[in-house]
């Protein structure tokens, strides 16, 4: 039984947790959107998310576990159960000469745990600096930046099912990563929490700089020496110069994929837009095209819609410039207008990588 208590706002206490009633989630995500949730929860142990899913009360709502929240766009009240991760934790699984594993809470800021990395002198995530959000969501969105994805380094990690409070550890194999995808998105789509990630990392750092800019930002930092201090860095001002700050300016990074097209498509669009960039792509079957470009080339950088628009910097970042407000349903009619626009005028279908709940 739960325990109705009186104050501020309704809580609902089940030992060893407190769950709170119509909370507002302005603060839990980037975009600034001022949705509440029905019920909200913050777990910090396995236990008490177990805990959490065997409640009677909560079996047959909607279920939503939330990081930073730098990837979510709240489009309306949210009429279920919103569970913060807050499992913290770093710890050495195993090492040798050549390699380190390391297992972390999913509720680790993944900037932070970065950073502690190149401290170590452990390498193979440099290139990953400034993402924003937790070691958990890194994996469900197979995060990637600049010629490196997190399953480049990826082990295994322990996730719960959120129907029966069970335990499993996925390999490599089983996440079934893709280009920012992962089965976590495809056949277990809210069916899981993860609970911890391992990544192996080197102890002799193998340096990716020939991705994007990062080689002329080497340069223009007058860098002798390489190190994976000085590629994060590099990689921090490109992304500082490109992406505003959340905290300043609500957004939630990128907020299309780069289309993934075949090479006839890409040969067609060049005869017409001769000019088209295109990424190498791991898949020999198709052609990487920048969303960025497709964007600015239907004039959408920069322009302004009422509270929301695109960043003036980066077409690929949608922005709410009223913090607090409900924004998230123009924000998304706007992605819809880009998306139609894009695919009138390339015949290209562009792809969330936020999650719209």
């Amino acid at each position: 039984m739960i325990n109705t208590q009186p104050g501020n706002s309704e809580i609902m206490q089940t030992a060893p947790l407190f769950i709170q009633q119509h909370v507002s989630l302005t603060d839990f995500n980037t975009f600034g959107i001022g949705a509440t949730a029905r019920y909200f929860a913050l777990i910090q142990t396995s236990l008490e998310l177990q805990a959490l899913l065997l409640e009677p009360a909560f079996h047959e709502i909607p279920k939503l576990i939330l990081g930073d929240g730098s990837n979510v766009l709240f489009t309306q009240q949210y009429d279920g159960l919103v569970i913060k991760n807050a499992i913290k934790g770093i710890q050495i699984t195993k090492e040798n000469e050549d390699h380190v594993w390391l297992k972390m809470g999913a509720g680790e800021n993944w900037h932070q745990f970065v950073m502690y990395c190149i401290q170590q002198g452990y390498g193979g995530i440099e290139n990953l600096s400034l993402i924003p959000g937790t070691i958990g969501a890194a994996p469900v969105q197979n995060i990637g930046a600049y010629g490196v994805e997190l399953g480049d380094v990826f082990s295994k990690l322990e996730a719960m099912n959120l129907n029966d409070g069970t335990i499993k550890t996925f390999t490599r194999e089983e996440c079934q990563f893709g280009y920012r995808d992962s089965i976590f998105k495809n056949a277990y789509k809210d069916q899981y929490a993860i609970l911890s990630v391992e990544l192996c990392l080197d102890k002799k750092p193998q340096f990716h700089v020939e991705y994007g800019n990062i080689k002329d930002m080497l340069q223009s930092m007058q860098i002798q020496d390489l190190s994976i201090k000085a590629v994060s860095d590099a990689v921090i001002h490109i992304r500082k110069s490109k992406l505003p700050d959340p905290k300043e300016l609500g957004n939630a990074g990128s907020f299309f994929k780069n289309p993934l097209i075949s090479h006839s498509h890409f040969s067609e669009l060049k005869k017409n837009f001769p000019h088209i960039p295109s990424f190498p792509n791991e898949n020999s079957d198709s052609i990487k095209i920048p969303a960025a470009w497709l964007i600015e080339q239907c004039g959408w950088k920069g322009k302004r819609l009422g509270d929301v628009g695109v960043y003036e910097k980066q077409a690929l970042i949608l922005v709410n410039y009223n913090a607090n407000n409900s924004n998230g349903a123009a924000l998304l009619a706007l992605a819809q207008k880009i998306q139609e626009s894009v695919n009138e005028k390339f015949s290209v279908q562009l792809t969330p990588e936020v999650k719209v709940c």
